[in-house]
């Protein structure tokens, strides 16, 4: 398709959407049902995990009920979760409500229907499981806020300085032996544990009492969290018994938040000062900050950064030469330094990130709960929903929604480059609200969106500064994509 028959096709679609939003909606009842108590939410989970899969049981129901706005239960149920019914939706006009905390309220909803222990968090309910209504969410989102300003020098000088050691470590590992292969997840756990703490402290969890194990400790404690929402490829009825039905224990991850928790105290010292001036005391702030820090930041690196090389293994490889010639051109003009102004100026760097995150968003699910009877707007039609009501989003299928992005479906690494690609922005939805928007202490908003998405473009300038190109293996791991690099070209030239 030529330029301007595109351009044509993006006004006419935008006129479409205009003339669209100008008519009055058609005011429907919610189609679907919630099925017998008990047994048809045990059946719904069987279909989510096991007979459909997460995005055919969606996709299913679409078909079934004619419709992106419908009733079901969601995992994981009895006897999990006291209450799986919800109201799902799933196209990018719906899914709008779920950041408007003036109609809905987010208090205790964070990864579904069920709340993790407040024993895997020291007693306390963190940020993220507190509205905005509350007065500790203002004053520990400003804490978060105090924190990323403080540090924002020191962010560049140490992703580039561990993620050069991890791309050195890779090129050993395949030079190995012939066909030697290299694990970028698990290197990659590593190093962003370090970074993060580097990043944000100053001190390297792996120069500390930590060690080597800081990582796996992590991943325990996050396990112990998510693991209703996961597969692990054992027996149907070993999972359903002890991922799906029952909360794990949670003194089986005692010792391993011990540990984790000795080390915020005591290198996060200088930003918990900075709390107790804010009206927090030190305890609560260490455990907002680790959670903030493993939770929010190394969890969502475990998906987004593989998730990224993911794509761009997929992608045609002159994706690859346009990477490395815009970053190394750019780095060029500015003297060989890697800035903040220079990776400002990387349209299609930063445009890979987002597509990234509107493909594979690190957080999938949102939920919140209606404060007062609404109505639900989609493209089609308007539903009634009662105050009480659990309103639930699958973000993948709003931001992939046709009406909005064409070719949704695919991954299109130019997709937000110029004008119109930026227009494209605001329906990129993976911090819990638009990319266009900021986070705010009255909203529920990522406080590191802006960190997230400069690191994902540093992954991106380490890695094409160094390579040409390369090849992987890509499969699926719990909740996001296995990279398996097999080969990697050396730059041949800075430009």
């Amino acid at each position: 398709m030529s330029s301007s028959s595109s351009k044509i096709m993006i006004q006419a679609v935008a006129a479409g959407a205009a003339q669209e939003s100008s008519l009055p909606l058609p005011v429907k009842e919610i189609p679907g049902s919630y099925g017998i108590p008990f047994l048809s939410s045990i059946r719904d989970r069987l279909d989510f995990y096991y007979f459909q899969g997460q995005d055919n049981f969606f996709k299913s129901r679409i078909e079934q009920y004619g419709s992106t706005v419908f009733r079901v239960n969601m995992p994981p149920g009895p006897f999990m979760a006291h209450d799986p019914r919800v109201i799902a939706v799933l196209d990018a006009k719906s899914f709008d409500v779920l950041f408007d905390v003036s109609r809905v309220e987010k208090r205790n909803f964070l990864c579904g229907t069920y709340m993790p222990s407040t024993s895997l968090t020291g007693g306390y309910r963190v940020c993220a499981y507190l509205d905005p209504s509350e007065p500790n969410h203002a004053k520990v989102k400003q804490l978060l806020f105090t924190l990323l300003a403080s540090r924002k020098s020191y962010v560049i000088p140490s992703f580039r300085s561990l993620y050069s050691s991890l791309f050195e470590t890779m090129e050993s590992q395949l030079t190995a032996s012939p066909g030697a292969k290299s694990d970028f997840n698990k290197l990659n756990d590593v190093t962003a544990f370090d970074f993060l703490g580097d990043a944000f402290f100053s001190v390297t969890p792996s120069s500390t009492n930590l060690g080597t194990n800081g990582p796996s400790k992590a991943n325990k404690w996050l396990f112990f969290q998510l693991c209703p929402l996961i597969t692990l490829g054992l027996p149907k009825i070993l999972e359903e018994l002890f991922l799906h039905t029952f909360p794990l224990p949670p003194f089986l991850a005692k010792s391993d938040y011990k540990a984790l928790y000795a080390y915020f105290s005591s290198a996060a010292a200088p930003v918990l000062d900075t709390a107790e001036k804010l009206g927090l005391s030190r305890e609560e702030s260490c455990h907002n900050l680790l959670f903030a820090t493993i939770f929010n930041s190394y969890g969502g690196f475990k998906v987004l950064f593989p998730v990224i090389l993911k794509w761009l293994a997929l992608a045609d490889p002159n994706l690859h030469s346009q990477l490395a010639k815009e970053i190394r051109s750019v780095v060029q003009a500015e003297g060989g330094k890697v800035t903040l102004a220079a990776i400002e100026k990387m349209e299609l760097t930063k445009s890979v990130v987002y597509e990234a995150l509107r493909m594979d968003p690190p957080v999938k699910f949102q939920y919140g709960k209606a404060k007062h009877d609404l109505l639900i707007e989609s493209h089609e039609a308007a539903y009634k929903v009662s105050k009480g009501e659990m309103i639930f989003g699958y973000q993948p299928f709003a931001t992939k929604d046709t009406r909005v992005f064409e070719n949704g479906n695919e991954f299109v690494g130019d997709r937000f480059v110029g004008e119109q690609g930026k227009k494209l922005l605001k329906h990129v939805l993976w911090s819990n609200g638009h990319e266009t928007e900021s986070p705010t202490v009255e909203n529920k908003q990522c406080a590191g969106k802006d960190f997230v998405v400069l690191v994902g473009r540093l992954l991106l300038v380490e890695f094409f500064l160094r390579y040409d190109t390369f090849t992987a293996e890509v499969g699926t791991v719990l909740l996001g994509a296995q990279v398996t690099v097999t080969s990697l070209t050396k730059a041949t030239s800075f430009i």
